[in-house]
């Protein structure tokens, strides 16, 4: 947001120079006293006339999930702006030096951990501490954030996502489960939601920064993962560190197994659904294995636009936060001097079998994808500490979603209960394969 106003005066025989102080860069105009260091920039002790060229407002930016992938360049892009961003808040789950190395070198406001490794003490942090998840959300809200971005995984995401939208923040959203889970309970609440994620980024874009504007159909990408060039069947027998070897994406370890099942691009076809407005029908999904193409938008007269760039979550993760103004983002650019291919390849969706049951679950609606979402999460949690099989993923998530009575999502509090049962039910369900009983 830039400003910009002109004073007037002259004055002959002066020097003239800039500053930067309370946000405001200025000409100034002084008499020949030596120039003094304050405020972090050049101040004239006399000021005769200040013209001023324009205003920075520094936006202030809430990172939820500050020491993940997501957050973790959510800081490389603070830091290559430091002129248009503020961290004022930062939120970990347990991990307690690197927040605090962070909050050493931002100075937020506010800082949280809602499970920290160890005990921890408000002398130990340079910044107002909050512990527990209640304790992160009151650090969010205490901040007054112009952003929050929820860089965090998992269903804990969805109580930092409805904070941000009734604090009237932009709520810049890496956080699928917020959508997959809560879309029911967070779209009506309006706002001003912008996707992180590279596929929803790219439709955004090609959609010109309006969610609603019209399309016919929606094309998300998918490399395919690691195995997509198997059936399911040959998958018995995959290792974790197998599954987590993605061959373009560096990721988490929850969403790189939901890469290689295709769960997340199921969820992806729910949120599209949300942030969109589109029935199930116009969202199609296609293999793109080079990840270079990361969606399309098809309109009524038969035009795509697709939006393409070289592999990188901070360019969606930068545009949320400048929106619609576009800077620099360290991406290496495609060379158009290079011949290269791109590939589109067809969902064989017997290979998937997770993403089917995402869709059938986004299809339903209510608390279905909530109870998916829980059960998916204890069943990875476990396949990663090789207690089931990587094909079990599928076939635990699938007994809980098939156990469970489905009824429409209403509140946050109903589907933290619908999240807790599905949970219990689905270790139940692991606990019988790992111990045959």
């Amino acid at each position: 947001m830039r400003a910009n106003a002109r004073g007037s005066g002259t004055c002959v025989g002066c020097k003239t120079g800039k500053f930067y102080r309370n946000g405001k860069i200025a000409e100034y105009v002084s008499g020949d006293t030596p120039l003094a260091e304050s405020d972090g920039g050049v101040t004239p002790p006399v000021v005769i006339k200040i013209i001023f060229t324009g205003i920075i407002y520094m936006k202030k930016i809430a990172l939820v999930g500050c020491t993940g992938s997501i957050g973790s360049q959510t800081v490389s892009v603070v830091r290559r702006h430091p002129d248009m961003f503020k961290i004022c808040c930062l939120v970990a789950r347990s991990s307690v030096e690197q927040t605090f190395a962070l909050a050493r070198e931002f100075l937020p406001a506010t800082v949280a951990l809602t499970a920290p490794s160890r005990n921890v003490s408000a002398e130990d942090c340079p910044a107002k501490l909050y512990l527990g998840q209640d304790g992160a959300l009151r650090a969010v809200e205490a901040s007054g954030a112009d952003i929050v971005v929820v860089a965090c995984g998992g269903f804990a995401g969805l109580k930092f996502s409805l904070l941000a939208l009734k604090m009237g923040a932009r709520l810049a959203l890496a956080n699928k489960e917020t959508l997959v889970c809560g879309g029911d309970i967070v779209m009506p609440l309006g706002g001003d939601i912008v996707p992180i994620d590279s596929e929803h980024s790219a439709i955004w874009q090609c959609l010109n920064f309006e969610r609603r504007a019209p399309f016919k159909n929606l094309i998300i990408t998918a490399s395919g993962g690691p195995f997509r060039d198997k059936n399911f069947e040959e998958l018995e027998g995959v290792t974790p560190e197998q599954a987590l070897h993605h061959p373009t994406w560096k990721m988490g370890a929850k969403i790189t197994i939901d890469s290689a099942t295709l769960l997340n691009k199921g969820y992806e076809v729910i949120e599209a659904h949300h942030l969109y407005g589109a029935d199930y029908a116009a969202i199609k999904t296609v293999i793109q294995p080079q990840s270079i193409v990361h969606s399309m938008v098809e309109f009524e007269d038969g035009a795509v636009l697709a939006q393409l760039s070289n592999p990188t979550m901070e360019l969606p993760i930068q545009l949320a936060l400048t929106y619609p103004e576009r800077y620099d983002c360290g991406l290496k650019p495609l060379d158009w001097s290079t011949a290269f291919s791109l590939e589109f390849l067809p969902l064989v969706r017997e290979k998937y079998p997770m993403y089917d049951l995402a869709l059938h679950c986004g299809e339903q609606g209510g608390i279905a994808p909530t109870v998916l979402n829980a059960a998916s999460e204890e069943a990875v949690a476990a396949f990663l500490n090789k207690k089931i099989t990587f094909c079990d993923i599928w076939r635990v998530s699938r007994e809980v979603v098939e156990g469970a009575e489905n009824c429409p999502a209403v509140s946050y509090e109903q589907l933290a209960e619908v999240d807790s049962d599905a949970r219990a039910r689905a270790r139940k369900a692991i606990s019988k394969r790992y111990n045959g009983n």
